[in-house]
């Protein structure tokens, strides 16, 4: 059994879908918002003790209800996702950590399940799946080269970590003033820790915009 932590960021204005509002709490075609359906799997599992949601509380709670209770805490976010993880990370009681996008509703158990098996192990884990398009480096306009597809992998999340180990590498990255687009990569930068590969799913997507549902 590993007992975890789940840190959903959902702190986002959500420019991209065009809705005027976070898109956390859009509601799906059954009623409940994307934010309900990325904490489910968290709520059923029994080896999540607690569940941070990093997110505007008022929002939260005019959503979901004043009478959301038990292993949910709610943390406000920050000016930008690296300082809403920051602010999250605060509220952690578990020495395992599962951070994840709140805009990413559709994670099969089947990923979790492997993730939880891989951290039984690791000091961090990341969700993967192979890139399916060719990618190039571009400049100025102008393509530099193309990249090995082979080698290429998409992250998703959740990325699990100690917290420990998360903790002191945000401390370090804040000081440096170090900007990053996932979690992993401050981890990458700031310890010598080996991040294990687990095999994703590509229906673990995230809503950016409005065709994404």
């Amino acid at each position: 059994m590993l007992d975890y932590t789940a840190l959903i960021v959902a702190a986002g204005a959500g420019t991209r879908m065009g809705l005027g509002y976070n898109k956390a709490y859009y509601r799906m075609a059954d009623g409940k918002t994307i934010l309900e359906h990325t904490m489910d799997c968290f709520l059923q599992d029994e080896d999540c003790k607690e569940i941070v949601v990093v997110t505007d509380s008022e929002n939260f709670y005019h959503a979901l209800g004043p009478d959301t209770i038990g292993k949910i805490v709610v943390v406000q976010g920050g000016a930008s996702r690296e300082e809403s993880v920051w602010n999250g990370m605060k509220a952690v009681l578990c020495d395992t950590v599962f951070v994840h996008d709140g805009a990413r509703p559709f994670l099969p158990e089947e990923c979790l399940s492997a993730l939880k098996s891989v951290m039984e192990t690791e000091d961090a884990a990341c969700l993967m799946v192979p890139c399916k398009d060719t990618i190039k480096v571009v400049a100025d306009g102008w393509i530099e080269k193309t990249l090995p597809r082979s080698t290429l992998m998409a992250a998703q999340t959740p990325q699990a970590f100690r917290t420990e180990l998360l903790m002191d590498c945000m401390e370090k990255a804040r000081r440096d003033g170090f900007e990053a687009t996932d979690d992993c990569s401050i981890v990458e930068a700031y310890s010598d820790v080996k991040i294990a590969v687990v095999e994703g799913s590509y229906a673990n997507r995230k809503i950016t915009t409005v065709e994404d549902l």
